[in-house]
């Protein structure tokens, strides 16, 4: 495809293979909250403009539709977006559903930009500091470039380095989203553990050679809705949370 850079895992030094040298991490869901997050942004949002509407409903629909949207990029149905503009999208295809059609273009940018603020797990940022002491530690998300950024900006979130699918214009679990992260580090996809909360990420890691490590976080969806965990996961490690996979990866 036209727009697909190629991987350049052979270009400069060469690829170091063996034991794990850097994490690549999910975001959405692993590193940070995005529901509680969204959800005490769009009530603000809505006490400020003395606003009711179904805000639980809302955030749900809102992710919801996050997926198929990228997998509609994927598959050629729509033209390359970033994720704030598909966030966009997904939100304008909602406002008449939840009452709020009425808002201006400030307001969903204000609404859209929620996504920049999600706030990390408890144990997220004690986790990552000690997991970077003996690794590299990236992101490897759908998110783009800017909110990634700001989001670590925001929650000091202490990545060595930020790597997002918008720079091969494609979304995971697309296997060139996995094998060009691992050429950007200059090593070998087995090099490489791939860390998420979502058992199709992993999947998709595996696959395209990364390692993998599970992370368990039952309340992604809301107390409501916990999620069990994998019935028959084949992965490298299963952590409760990250300084559960951290003590792991010490042993």
């Amino acid at each position: 495809m036209g727009d697909r850079p190629p991987a350049d895992a052979e270009q400069g030094a060469a690829p170091t293979a063996g034991v794990v040298k850097a994490l690549a991490f999910d975001v959405f869901g692993t590193v940070v909250d995005w529901r509680g997050s969204l959800l005490r942004a769009c009530r603000r949002f809505g006490r400020e403009r003395g606003l009711h509407a179904d805000w639980p409903g809302l955030v749900d629909a809102w992710r919801g539709g996050y997926r198929p949207a990228m997998d509609r990029v994927n598959a050629g149905d729509l033209p390359w977006m970033n994720v704030d503009a598909l966030h966009r999208m997904i939100l304008d295809n909602l406002v008449d559903t939840f009452g709020l059609a009425h808002l201006g273009e400030v307001d969903r940018l204000q609404l859209t930009h929620s996504w920049h603020r999600l706030r990390p797990w408890p144990d997220a940022l004690p986790g990552l500091r000690r997991l970077r002491k003996r690794h590299v530690i990236t992101t490897l998300s759908n998110g783009n470039m800017a909110l990634l950024v700001n989001m670590a900006k925001q929650s000091n979130l202490p990545w060595d380095c930020i790597l997002s699918a918008e720079l091969v214009r494609r979304y995971k679990p697309d296997a060139l989203v996995y094998r060009q992260a691992a050429a950007w580090l200059g090593l070998q996809p087995s090099a490489v553990l791939m860390v998420a909360a979502h058992t199709h990420d992993l999947e998709a890691a595996r696959a395209a050679g990364l390692r993998t490590a599970y992370v368990h976080r039952p309340f992604e969806f809301g107390r409501a809705r916990p999620k069990a965990l994998p019935s028959s996961a084949d992965f490298d490690h299963v952590a409760s949370d990250l300084l559960d996979l951290a003590a792991q990866l010490e042993a």
